[in-house]
């Protein structure tokens, strides 16, 4: 199956990277190559290939996965092998999970969010579309983090802040 990843920046390059592991051949589109920017994706879609937009402004990543769904093209979920997502969790389309992550008990990721190395989202909560949980962020139980929202490399959302 083939991924057409947008963005070919450091974190474009990542999500190829767990995307290949999980067997896909990869092409990138970005405006800073020539033959493959972004807007020439309609060109790849296909019954056997996805897309995933691999920008880390959130805003932008939402707008890119908004296009694809309205051209007809299919969304990559990408889960690394060494990420725990429970059985009851649900990760939904356009959403990836890199290394090391954790996704608790009833837990709901909505579309197009990153959960990052090693990011922990405790049972209970509702991750809302294009949200960010950076590197070794926690969010504790029973939390709805708003859509958009971008939560910093090791900041710590106590339990019920921001309820569910």
């Amino acid at each position: 199956m083939r991924l057409v990843v947008f963005g070919f920046g450091g974190y474009g390059k990542t999500v190829a990277d767990i995307a290949t592991q999980l067997g896909y051949e990869i092409t990138f589109l970005d405006d800073v190559i020539p033959d493959h920017p972004l807007s020439s994706f309609t060109d790849y879609i296909s019954s056997d290939t996805s897309f995933i937009p691999a920008f880390c402004n959130n805003a932008f990543r939402l707008e890119w996965i908004e296009k694809i769904q309205q051209a007809g093209g299919q969304l990559a979920t990408l889960i690394h092998p060494n990420a725990y997502i429970s059985p009851t969790a649900s990760v939904v389309e356009g959403c990836v999970v890199l290394p090391h992550a954790i996704i608790n008990t009833d837990t709901t990721i909505e579309k197009g969010c990153i959960i990052n190395l090693g990011a922990i989202v405790d049972h209970g909560c509702v991750i809302e579309e294009g949200c960010h949980i950076c590197l070794g962020a926690i969010v504790k139980g029973a939390n709805r983090i708003e859509r958009l929202t971008k939560i910093e490399a090791g900041e710590v959302i106590e339990a019920r802040r921001w309820p569910v």
